[in-house]
């Protein structure tokens, strides 16, 4: 090993690219799509009971 090049963190990976950069970074779609159901979920029963509805008292 000579020193003057490094392993590539990822295959594929030239190493050209300041470390400071961001790196672009793409989630698979399943994992956008529970993010954006439990988002959902969450806002509406925020907004349901802070509206005074959604299971009267619980009981």
């Amino acid at each position: 090993m000579t020193g003057t090049t490094s392993p590539s963190p990822r295959p594929g990976a030239t190493g050209s690219r300041p470390l400071q950069g961001a790196v672009p970074h793409t989630r698979p779609r399943w994992v956008t799509v529970t993010v954006l159901v439990a988002v959902v979920a969450v806002v509406a029963f925020v907004v349901l009971h802070l509206a005074g509805g959604g299971m009267r008292g619980h009981g």
